[in-house]
């Protein structure tokens, strides 16, 4: 996710760095030829290529907003992650009681939070085309990751050991059937956003519907030389490169911003996110344990202008 300020210039450019100077030649090329070699003597009216610009811009308005509502979705879902998160691990550690505590009790809760932490992310990890097992082993036990390995869908298997651990906790009275019940609803609601994630990876984006914007853009920039060459000469290559670079710029953005899980600065921070919700359980888990710490800031190890 790209950050309110302090983006460089050279990752502005670089989106569209190839196509400003592809548009230079072709209007240097342009000019060239009306002006010197005599080829070409064509000119035609502004109002030409500013009724077409016209039109891209509300087409590209239009798909910049649907490409947003994309990505403002995603963010939407895992913000009820980590509500869901939060909410699961203080379920565990106030319904999972017993009268004298034990080791055995202890254990299943921690496992169960540090499993919670793994799914988070395993999932991050899986829509951005990662492995999703990769620093499983700090969170899941070695039958555990041997169990999840055999699945396709990892962050699947790590909530049906979820509904596993909940199964027995019931069997052994750490917990009564109407607790049972709200632990299930939260881990259903953790599966639904699971679920909401991966129809936003897997539904790709009318392809005819930018397919058909790129092309008007296309004519757009071929026609604009003809209409400024007569009014600023030779300074028409700047006058078109500046006003394609506009166009190009914000096209570039939609397509950045309406696939939110392809590991690009422009993505939901999944991994920011799962970092902040491991932080958060892992001291509710210290506290629960007796073995609280004051929290200690996690040094940023991303670029400043993004997070990941």
């Amino acid at each position: 996710m790209l950050l309110k300020d302090k983006i460089p210039f050279k990752y502005i450019f670089g989106e569209i760095k190839y196509e400003v100077a592809y548009v230079m030649a072709y209007s240097v090329l342009v000019w060239a030829l009306y002006h010197n070699v005599h080829v070409i003597r064509i000119s035609i009216p502004l109002t030409v290529p500013a009724i077409l610009g016209t039109v891209i811009s509300l087409l590209l308005g239009f798909r910049s907003n649907q490409a947003y509502d994309r990505w403002w979705e995603a963010r939407h879902i895992w913000g009820a992650i980590v509500n869901d998160s939060r909410s699961l691990a203080r379920q565990v550690f106030c319904f999972m009681q017993e009268e004298f505590e034990s080791e055995q009790l202890e254990q299943l809760r921690n496992r169960f939070v540090k499993r919670q932490i793994a799914w988070t992310h395993s999932l991050g990890q899986n829509l951005r085309g990662h492995s999703p097992l990769t620093g499983l082993e700090r969170f899941l036990s070695r039958k555990d990751i041997e169990t999840v390995s055999r699945y396709t869908n990892v962050p699947a298997a790590i909530l049906n050991l979820h509904a596993h651990d909940i199964r027995d906790a019931l069997n052994s009275g750490y917990i009564n059937r109407f607790q049972q019940v709200e632990l299930d609803r939260t881990i259903s609601r953790l599966c639904d956003s699971q679920g909401k994630c991966e129809r936003i990876k897997n539904t790709v984006f009318p392809s005819t519907y930018s397919l058909y914007i790129h092309f008007s853009l296309l004519l757009f920039i071929c026609l604009l030389p003809f209409g400024f060459i007569e009014i600023f000469g030779i300074l028409e290559v700047l006058v078109v490169t500046a006003i394609s670079a506009c166009f190009m710029l914000i096209e570039k953005m939609a397509i950045h911003l309406q696939d939110p899980f392809e590991n690009k600065p422009t993505d939901t921070p999944v991994t920011a996110i799962a970092k902040n919700i491991e932080r958060d359980l892992k001291q509710m888990m210290e506290d629960e344990n007796g073995r609280a710490e004051p929290a200690v800031p996690v040094p940023a190890s991303t670029p400043a202008f993004y997070l990941m």
